[in-house]
């Protein structure tokens, strides 16, 4: 797999034709980049040159600590992955790009591709979705994000006058939040024991509450905070017969969930909700490639803004996922939902 590029903060790594630079877990908590080839595109393939990749917090967590959970190790491979958990892997699943090499009517183009972090690669055309004009590159990074709120919310299936709850507002949560303040609910609250989401919640015009303040009687609850309280906390503010539907992603943690009290006696329901594969509601009559086609159209709304911070450096990323695994600031900025990693030549 190569020797391990040396570089110093802020440095970016060399690359020379035929090569290019990618990050790679090589153990729990330890990552380094490393050269990689990099082919010469054929027919029905382009060539892609990174502007920006996105970190997705709970996932790439799991990974930078190798506790990736054998029983579902072969579910959570990458589209473009390469190695295996727990390591050395080379992960990621959220780079926007330009087309330098490919068909003449993409060449040029701004996309989105499921790949890892890594500076330039060569895909087939079908893997890629170019990014509509009204979005910002940077922005587009959450295409991912807003995909698995989309499958979310066509497994809740709203109706107009529902009163609906998102408990837990990290990348996921907040996302749904975003796409369901535009339907015509009578109620929806964002709760979220972290004051500190107040400005988010602010940039989307969403009341932000306390789980103890959180009101009762909701149609559907979404639950995205990945804490066994906040499930517990789904089940007391859902109405009788309502659903709650589960987004968090617990890794190898066992989770208690309470089944006695209201459960059984309000006949609650519980359903997951998994982005990969498209909701079953809509499973007949759309493709992945359309859910994610819609994503990137719906991040047209300029208030997705908010969920960015301040970017950091591809040179600097073995560092900055150890930040980013601590949950701390990144170059004394906050790292946003979805921190942004930076390309050379990224505007």
């Amino acid at each position: 797999m190569g020797d391990p590029i040396r570089t110093g903060p802020g440095t970016a790594a060399p690359t020379t034709p035929g090569m290019a630079t990618a990050y790679w877990t090589t153990g729990p908590r330890r990552g380094e980049l490393r050269p990689v080839p990099v082919p010469e595109p054929g027919e029905g393939e382009a060539l892609v040159r990174a502007l920006y990749s996105g970190h997705s917090r709970g996932t790439e967590n799991l990974v930078h600590a190798c506790k990736v959970p054998d029983r579902v190790a072969d579910l959570m491979e990458a589209p473009h992955q390469e190695g295996s958990f727990p390591a050395p892997v080379k992960y990621g699943y959220l780079s926007v790009g330009v087309v330098e090499r490919g068909p003449a009517e993409l060449e040029g183009r701004t996309v989105f591709c499921l790949y890892p972090h890594q500076d330039r690669y060569v895909v087939p055309v079908a893997d890629l979705t170019p990014v509509p004009e009204g979005v910002p590159p940077r922005r587009a990074l959450l295409a991912g994000a807003v995909e698995t709120a989309v499958n979310a919310l066509w497994e809740a299936g709203p109706r107009i006058g529902d009163r609906i709850a998102v408990v837990g507002c990290g990348l996921i949560g907040a996302s749904a939040v975003a796409l369901l303040r535009r339907f015509p609910l009578d109620r929806l609250e964002a709760v979220d024991p972290d004051p500190g989401r107040q400005g988010l919640m602010d940039a989307l015009g969403v009341r932000l509450v306390a789980p103890a303040d959180a009101a009762e009687d909701c149609d559907i609850v979404l639950h995205a905070s990945a804490t066994p309280e906040g499930l517990a906390r789904c089940f007391e503010i859902v109405g009788d017969d309502g659903e709650v539907i589960e987004l968090s992603w617990y890794g190898d943690r066992s989770v208690q969930v309470p089944l006695g009290a209201d459960f059984h006696a309000r006949r609650l329901s519980l359903r997951a909700s998994q982005v990969g594969q498209v909701a079953q509601p809509r499973r007949v009559r759309r493709t992945t490639a359309q859910r994610l086609a819609l994503a990137l159209r719906l991040l047209e709304d300029p208030a997705f803004d908010a969920f960015l911070g301040e970017p950091s450096d591809f040179a600097d990323l073995p560092a900055t996922m150890d930040r980013l695994a601590e949950g701390g600031d990144v170059a004394g900025a906050w790292p946003g939902l979805c921190h942004v990693i930076r390309y050379p030549g990224a505007p």
